[in-house]
């Protein structure tokens, strides 16, 4: 086993995966009256370079490799700067794994012209730290995160450092912003964040991972994060590789096409392709649309 598959493998929050399904393309949904419609953005933080595809895609064949991204997503609209995941910035993370042309989430969102003061949510999907470690940047956001997956890891944070990429440096300043009355908790399945703004659970990558979906002009939006990590996932149907559970990851999958609008506007966790499949706005930034 090489290296870099070794570390793809015990640190299961680099990557993500995603199903296609067998779903046929089907028009835009029309958002439904009342419903404010959000603009929803790809950001780039860095690249991982040579992922082996059997690390992310089970059944690829062995030896062929893939450069992963590093991303988070911005929601705008109803008076709100949400971002789904918060990327990371501690240095001892960033010497660890070599991320190419890698920027601070601060960094990242100057480029559409924002401060990390304009941001008022965080979303977290889950708590690996390439999601998660970023969230003491943002000191004036509320923090959106499922109470079973903050619950779980806090309970080991202290025991373990670290716990499959779920890091305790992460989640120990996550449980102090809960007492101070900075975290929402969201309770299970299929529950609202804000108009128009869903999140789902089901896709099993940790304990409670959950993914989101915005209403947008181009209908639904689905944001996999890690729940799904390639477009190749879809394309060939198959899980995730870094799941608890494939049968309900795919089961999750298969969901969030028949949620999005169109099959293509399921957005994987970690694969390049989303940068140059959709318009760019600034280095680094797409819209999703």
């Amino acid at each position: 086993m090489s290296t870099t598959h070794r570390r793809v493998s015990c640190l299961a929050g680099v990557c993500a995966a995603l199903v296609w399904g067998c779903a046929s393309p089907r028009a835009p949904a029309a958002p439904n009256p009342g419903t404010p419609e959000y603009e929803v953005y790809a950001i780039r933080l860095g690249t991982l370079k040579g992922v082996p595809v059997s690390a992310l895609v089970p059944g690829a064949e062995e030896g062929r490799t893939v450069d992963t991204a590093f991303m988070m997503w911005l929601i705008r609209g109803n008076g709100r700067t949400i971002l789904v995941d918060s990327g990371f910035h501690r240095a001892e993370v960033v010497a660890a794994w070599h991320p190419v042309d890698f920027v601070t989430p601060v960094a990242a969102l100057g480029r559409l012209g924002l401060a990390p003061d304009d941001v008022t949510d965080v979303v977290l999907t889950h708590l690996h730290w390439d999601h998660a470690g970023g969230v003491d940047l943002f000191p004036r956001a509320r923090v959106w995160v499922q109470r079973a997956e903050l619950e779980y890891y806090a309970a080991q944070a202290s025991e373990r450092p670290a716990n499959a990429g779920v890091l305790a440096e992460d989640v120990l300043p996550l449980v102090a912003l809960k007492e101070q009355g900075r975290v929402q908790l969201i309770e299970g399945d299929d529950r609202q964040i804000g108009p128009g703004i869903t999140a789902y659970t089901g896709g099993k990558h940790t304990v409670a991972s959950q993914f989101v979906a915005v209403a947008t002009a181009a209908g639904t939006v689905v944001l996999a994060s890690d729940n799904v990590f390639l477009y190749e996932n879809l394309d060939r149907h198959v899980p995730i590789t870094m799941t608890l559970d494939p049968t309900s990851n795919l089961k999750a999958q298969d969901r969030m096409i028949k949620i999005a609008a169109e099959p293509r506007l399921v957005i994987p966790g970690h694969d390049a392709q989303v940068m140059t499949r959709f318009p760019p706005v600034a280095p680094g930034v797409v819209r999703i649309r």
